[in-house]
């Protein structure tokens, strides 16, 4: 125990970051009338991982029958240490993109929120962040204009382009290393653009981020 205790207390360990609010239409969807005056930030926890290497899966939904909403996003990992990173030097700190799935209990949000408490438990849920594999950053020309689309049931419910973001990856990483040093293997979703909504039993999720017709990554979930 000794030994597990040295281990989870060591500062390297990774994280998972996330943005809200960082794409207008969403923030007004959600009932905001404009982006926040700086980037909001959360953290997931590992453990709501579900790492889908060749993109294809089971989604598994908790059983208290909450309405879940789904929110796709682009992601990247960081190569290495940063702290009060610069924006001109962003481009040192991508160790690669993915694209992800942030789930949310939206029903616990808005429960939380009304009471004016944290909402890590609607987010951070089992399963509630389906993540591709790594896309090497060599194949990315631009993070910020790159098309983000997610289908349910063939039907587009999420489409739009990472350059409607509005806080770019630069500005999101000179803001978050000024209070978390950021660490080899941390994990950074950028937020969602609009069209958020419920996922039910059955449901067949199809996410694909692509650069121009090029697919650089895919997810496709059956939900149980």
């Amino acid at each position: 125990m000794n030994l597990l205790f040295r281990q989870v207390v060591n500062p390297n360990n990774p994280k998972i970051v996330a943005i809200a609010k960082n794409y207008v239409k969403h923030v007004k969807e959600m009932g905001g009338d404009e982006p926040p005056k700086e980037p909001v930030i959360f953290q997931k926890p590992f453990t709501s991982l579900l790492y889908l290497p060749d993109g294809n899966g089971i989604l598994q939904l908790p059983k208290h029958n909450h309405e879940i909403h789904h929110e796709i996003e682009l992601g990247f990992m960081v190569a290495k240490n940063g702290k009060n990173i610069q924006k001109d030097k962003w481009q040192e700190y991508i160790g690669g993109y993915f694209l992800a799935l942030d789930l949310t209990d939206r029903e616990m949000q808005a429960h939380f929120k009304k009471q004016g408490f944290p909402w890590d438990l609607a987010k951070g849920q089992d399963n509630f962040f389906p993540i591709t594999d790594l896309i090497t950053k060599e194949k990315v020309k631009d993070p910020n204009n790159l098309q983000l689309e997610l289908t349910i049931n063939q039907k587009v419910v999420q489409n739009d382009s990472t350059s409607s973001m509005y806080y770019k990856i630069p500005d999101l990483l000179a803001y978050i290393s000024q209070f978390m040093t950021l660490r080899p293997g941390d994990l950074v979703l950028t937020g969602t653009p609009h069209g958020v909504g419920p996922i039910r039993v059955k449901d067949n999720l199809f996410g694909t981020l692509k650069q121009g017709n090029e697919t650089l990554a895919q997810l496709n979930l059956i939900v149980e």
